[in-house]
C-alpha cells in the first residue's frame, strides 16, 4: 500500500528565526476550541491518526498481557493506568501530522518517520526519557504498595478485585494508589503539557521546554486543569474495549494537544 500523501491549503511557514518563547494568557474555550481543531486534524488526515492510535492501543495490550501472563496480574491495572504517562511522547507523529497541515509542508509516513527519527535523537529523546522514567516510577510505587497491602503472596485476580472493593484495607490501598497516580500523573502533565510539542516545533533544549510547560500550566491553571480532566476522562473511555477506542481518541488528543500549545506558546 502505498503513502497517503496530504496537500493541505498553504499557509505561512514557521519563521526560521522564531521570537523569544511567551506564555498567553487562554480560557476554557480555547479548550473546547482545541479539541474541534484536533478533530478537524484526524479528519483531514485521518491515516496517520489511526496507525498511531492502533500501535499505541496494540502497545498497550502487549504489556498488560505480558504482566498477566507472567503472573503480576496486580500490575496490570497499574500498567494500564501508567501507560498514559508516556501518551505525550507517543502523540509526537501526531504533533508533526499538525504542524505539516498547518504550514502546508507536504505529508507522507515517509517524511513523518524521517522527521520523528530526526528530532529524537536529539533533545526530544531526553524527554522521551523523562517520560519513561515516570511510568517506570510508578509501576514500582504500585509493587510497593501491593507488597504493604496484600503482602508478597501471588494473589489471583478475582481476589484481587473482591478484596480492593469489598474490604477495607482493599479500599485504602486503592485510595492510596489513586492518590499517588494522581499525584504523579498531575507533575506529568505541568512539565510535558506543552513542552513536547514545543520540541517538535522550535529548536529548544528539553529542561527550557519543561520549564515553559510549568510556567503555562501555572499561569493558565483553571483551563489546563479542564485539559487534564479531558485528557484522563477520555483516555479512560478509549483503554474499556480493550484499549481499542485508542485508535481514535489518541489521535484526537494529539492534534488538539498541538492546537493547545500553539494557543498557549507565542
Amino acid at each position: 500500500m502505498s503513502n497517503p500523501v496530504i496537500e493541505p491549503a498553504p499557509a505561512a511557514p514557521i519563521s526560521a528565526h522564531p521570537a523569544p518563547l511567551s506564555i498567553r494568557r487562554i480560557e476554557i474555550d480555547t479548550v473546547v476550541d482545541a479539541l474541534g481543531k484536533g478533530l478537524a486534524d484526524f479528519r483531514r488526515a485521518p491515516a496517520f491518526g489511526v496507525v498511531l492510535g492502533a500501535l499505541y492501543a496494540v502497545a498497550g495490550l502487549l504489556i498488560v498481557g505480558l504482566a498477566w501472563w507472567a503472573g503480576y496480574i496486580y500490575l496490570a491495572y497499574p500498567l494500564a493506568a501508567g501507560f498514559a504517562l508516556v501518551g505525550p511522547f507517543v502523540a509526537v507523529g501526531l504533533y508533526e501530522v499538525s504542524r505539516r497541515l498547518e504550514t502546508g509542508e507536504p505529508l507522507s509516513f515517509g517524511v513523518l518517520f524521517r522527521t520523528i527519527r530526526a528530532k529524537g535523537a536529539g533533545e526530544l529523546g531526553w524527554m522521551a526519557l523523562v517520560s519513561v522514567m515516570a511510568l517506570v516510577l510508578w509501576i514500582y510505587v504500585a509493587g510497593f504498595l501491593y507488597a504493604i497491602f496484600f503482602g508478597l503472596r501471588p494473589i489471583d485476580f478475582a481476589e484481587l478485585v473482591t478484596t480492593a472493593l469489598t474490604t477495607p484495607r482493599g479500599l485504602v490501598f486503592l485510595l492510596v494508589g489513586t492518590a499517588f497516580g494522581a499525584l504523579l500523573a498531575t507533575a506529568v502533565f505541568a512539565i510535558t503539557a506543552v513542552a513536547v510539542p514545543l520540541l517538535v516545533d522550535r529548536d529548544v533544549d528539553f529542561v527550557t521546554a519543561m520549564i515553559t510547560s510549568v510556567k503555562a500550566v501555572g499561569q493558565n491553571l483553571r483551563p489546563m486543569l479542564a485539559w487534564a480532566a479531558i485528557i484522563v476522562a477520555l483516555l479512560a473511555i478509549g483503554t474499556i474495549p480493550l484499549f481499542l477506542g485508542l485508535v481514535v481518541v489518541l489521535p484526537v488528543l494529539g492534534h488538539a494537544t498541538w492546537h493547545m500549545y500553539r494557543a498557549t506558546v507565542s
